[in-house]
């Protein structure tokens, strides 16, 4: 078997009572069927054009070829550095599975400019770009496109030589892409994004860095007949009673790599969980955890820990109220994919749609429009400018403020650290998870924006609304225009940031800003007031 399951605890207790009911109602032969129903008749309508994903390994065999004789035509005319344009479900998985398999890519999920730019100028005559989105209107996806077009024009390099673009049919950059040159592959468009890894949007990219993506789908094929079959050991109704059938409900789901040759995985489960199941004041939080985070060992009545493993055939025990999931990756991505389409049903909600995405996409790009002159700080402190939602108190100090925000947690609650930064030269920034964590005694995540607003942002405005939110933006002195745009880098992901404040405070939620022109030093006052 590729993907082994041990369970303990609430979670063993979940397995034993929920599981049958699932394989009594068909529930594993129903999803592989694409039964529409399973969900309930509000989510019929969306569930009827999202199950591709339960056939992708078959649909997406005939691409291995394509993208594999496209790779070797490109290392042939010397570009063999390979750059991907694509948020949430269009980079996520390409990330884990680049990383797992050890081959270069670099992920372009920002509109940080020193990101942008330090991706444009490194090594671009031998880089190919792919453009991934499925509707072909991503905001953040389009500029970094434009920015590359301009920057291989001005190198005298042909964009139609150097520009790949997946996109689902009749989108309108499929239109634009076709009318310019560009080589185009067209995805499912019966695949939601975050379901979409074994599909083009995970396998094109990935493929042309040099992953082995039919050993990846060799692998995902390897477990399918098992999850299609109405079992007691189906691993897809097991995982979902772990993740939906507690009771009471485990709502937090801590990710713990202990061990596992998967590199990255959690971040690509997270958005699987959160946008699938966050919704309608209901949903999932995963936390993404290292194997000594403060989480692990805290006892958390509502955090469910899940150890990603490596080969099970040495018999390990399993430490009380956890579960430990062993497997390939191509295994893994079809096994949660089956879980948390299960979890949905277990928690009455649909799985694939993303009702509250939208609404922070809507508020940066008004805020864009109206250009408004950004709302004075309530203090600086340490080159920090310190800003907060209606209602959240934050004293005169940098400490004052974090306590303040950090009170706003209750028994229930989490915190969400959202830096809004150049996360290839800040991740020191990330430390900072674990020391929160400490000192509030709560799950803490931490998300990049604004790649988490196509993540974990469905469950901060969908989901329980018991999350509070640290926001560090990072103010570049040096912007970067965006061709045909009448506005910047630096001005998009200033607007989104305060896009998504003023939306999470419209579901009452408290939002702390800390905007500041060095991240390293802001990083440093930070831990300190944390920790004082």
């Amino acid at each position: 078997m590729t993907v082994s399951i041990a369970a303990s605890g609430d979670a063993a207790r979940a397995i034993d009572q929920v599981v049958p009911r699932l394989v009594a109602d068909l529930v594993a032969s129903g999803i592989t069927a694409q039964d529409p129903e399973l969900w309930g008749p509000a989510a019929e309508t969306e569930a009827s054009k999202r199950l591709g994903w339960v056939e992708a390994v078959s649909v997406s065999r005939p691409l291995v070829a394509e993208v594999v004789a496209l790779r070797d035509r490109l290392r042939a005319d010397g570009v063999d550095h390979v750059v991907l344009a694509g948020m949430g479900g269009s980079s996520l998985a390409p990330e884990v599975i680049t990383r797992t398999s050890g081959v270069p890519l670099t992920v372009l999920d920002s509109t940080d400019p020193a990101q942008v730019r330090a991706a444009v100028e490194h090594r671009l005559d031998r880089t190919v770009l792919v453009v991934s989105s499925k509707s072909g209107s991503t905001l953040e996806t389009d500029s970094q496109r434009r920015v590359y077009e301009q920057a291989f024009r001005d190198a005298g390099i042909d964009p139609a030589t150097r520009i790949v673009v997946v996109t689902d049919p009749g989108s309108p950059l499929e239109a634009e892409a076709t009318a310019a040159g560009y080589r185009v592959f067209a995805a499912d468009p019966n695949v939601g994004g975050r379901y979409s890894a074994l599909t083009a949007f995970g396998l094109v990219p990935s493929g042309l860095a040099g992953a082995d993506i039919e050993e990846l789908l060799d692998e995902a094929d390897a477990i399918s007949a098992l999850l299609a079959v109405d079992t007691d050991e189906n691993p897809g109704l097991v995982l979902g009673a772990v993740l939906g059938g507690t009771e009471p409900l485990r709502d937090k789901i801590g990710i713990v790599p202990d061990g596992t040759h998967i590199v990255g995985f959690g971040d690509w489960v997270e958005q699987l969980i959160a946008e699938s199941t966050g919704k309608s004041g209901r949903g999932l939080l995963p936390v993404v955890l290292d194997v000594d985070s403060p989480e692990v060992t805290a006892g958390l009545p509502d955090l469910q820990i899940v150890r990603l493993v490596g080969s099970r055939e040495e018999e390990r025990h399993v430490a009380e109220g956890e579960v430990e999931i062993a497997g390939t990756l191509g295994g893994q991505l079809l096994v949660w994919e089956y879980a948390v389409a299960v979890a949905g049903r277990l928690l009455g909600i649909d799985p694939f749609d993303q009702p509250d995405v939208e609404a922070a996409k809507a508020a940066a790009r008004a805020l864009l429009d109206d250009r408004p002159a950004p709302t004075e700080p309530a203090f600086t402190e340490d080159g920090i400018a310190v800003r907060a939602t209606e209602g959240l108190p934050v004293g005169s100090t940098l400490a004052e403020a974090v306590t303040s925000l950090l009170a706003q947690i209750d028994a229930t609650g989490y915190l969400a650290v959202q830096a809004y930064v150049d996360r290839t030269s800040n991740q020191a920034l990330e430390s900072l998870r674990d020391v929160l964590a400490a000192r509030t005694g709560r799950p803490v995540t931490f998300g990049y924006g604004p790649r988490f607003l196509h993540s974990t942002g469905q469950y901060h405005k969908g989901g329980p609304a018991n999350g509070v939110f640290l926001q560090i933006v990072a103010d570049e002195p040096d912007d970067l225009a965006i061709p045909g745009r009448p506005f910047t880098f630096g001005q998009l992901i200033r607007a989104q940031a305060s896009g998504d404040a003023s939306v999470l405070a419209q579901h009452g939620r408290p939002v702390l800003t800390l905007t500041t022109t060095d991240v390293p030093a802001a990083t440093a006052a930070l831990t300190s007031a944390v920790t004082l």
